[in-house]
């Protein structure tokens, strides 16, 4: 699809790579993983505009503590980031609201080296609103955002305005599968040369405990989070799931070392899909996995990383070792 610039602002460019009413792989995905033996659905879909106020909300659970403890690495971090990257452009993958973003903003911005921000997601309106604001908050510098999928839209990217440092939060890189992982992190590798660096977030190895109370809040926001994937699923290809007739499931898979999220039906039925003409057969207690969240030691990110042709330059933690931010670079 073409760019759509917007340019009412001087210093403020929005590019659409993706339709913002149906996403253009969607069909394809739910059509590949609702037909499988053992049914899954990507979890990017999770992500509409209703799925990520409600994830906003997660991060706020006393049980979530990926974002405080990423949070807390990035203010004790973030001068020291931007003095080892001296970056004059920071790409976001999967930016969101930029929330924990705006530290380094603020620490490359003091330190006088970001000429421009680069968020890129593909929910349209948060792109658009969090272009604004950190325009507001940050005079001078540029924005250019990027509505798309960053698994197939990293190839429209500008070109750099300096040295760049990509990052990509959060722990999402434990989504991927690890082979995916591994070819997601080459295609992160393709963005950088020399002088630039990755800031990567990974969630570690921990109690099982502590991992599954995070995926399965107490107030259920998760279960909404979880079952907004088949009101998306409703909309955009006219199906007619009954969100309620699945439970919300969360595990720890200890051979792989990830959490998986599912959806389990509460009993036997039949859904039909509309655009696809498909009808999905559901026995009682059936899941379709919507998520995994592979948790990393530091000799797994190192290993991923090797396989990009990244090494990892520096390794920043929490006291209790529950997070870690890594700055990677290209191997020379």
């Amino acid at each position: 699809m073409p760019a759509d610039p917007t340019t009412a602002r001087p210093g403020c460019v929005i590019d659409r790579h993706v339709d913002g009413t149906a996403w253009s792989t969607l069909a394809e995905d739910v059509l590949d993983g609702l037909t499988r033996p053992f049914k899954e659905l990507p979890p990017k879909y999770l992500y509409d505009d209703r799925g990520a106020e409600l994830f906003d909300r997660i991060c706020e659970l006393p049980e979530y503590y990926p974002t405080r403890t990423e949070r807390g690495i990035l203010e004790a971090s973030c001068g020291e980031i931007s003095q080892i990257t001296r970056a004059a452009e920071l790409v976001e993958l999967g930016s969101g609201s930029a929330a924990k973003t705006r530290l380094l903003l603020s620490a490359l911005y003091e330190d006088g080296t970001l000429q421009r921000y680069l968020p890129v997601d593909v929910t349209e309106s948060v792109v658009r609103s969090t272009a604004w604001e950190l325009m507001n908050e940050f005079p001078g510098i540029g924005v250019h955002g990027v509505i798309g999928d960053f698994e197939h839209h990293l190839g429209y990217l500008p070109r750099p305005v300096g040295p760049r440092l990509v990052a990509f939060l959060g722990g999402t890189i434990g989504n991927f599968t690890p082979g995916s992982r591994r070819r997601f992190l080459r295609s992160v590798a393709d963005l950088l040369g020399d002088g630039d660096f990755l800031l990567l977030g990974t969630d570690l190895v921990k109690d099982e405990g502590v991992l599954c109370a995070a995926y399965d809040d107490a107030a259920g926001i998760t279960a909404e989070f979880n079952r907004n994937v088949l009101h998306v699923l409703n909309r955009e290809l006219d199906g007619d799931f009954e969100p309620e007739a699945f439970d919300h499931v969360a595990l720890f898979d200890t051979r792989h070392e990830w959490i998986e999220m599912r959806l389990r039906a509460r009993e036997e039925h039949a859904v039909t899909i509309g655009a696809l003409e498909l009808t999905v057969p559901f026995m009682a207690a059936e899941e379709i996995r919507t998520e995994i969240s592979a948790k990393f030691t530091r000799r797994r990110v190192q290993r991923d990383l090797a396989a990009a042709g990244l090494e990892l330059s520096e390794w920043l933690t929490d006291p209790d070792e529950q997070f870690a931010l890594t700055l990677a670079r290209r191997r020379p």
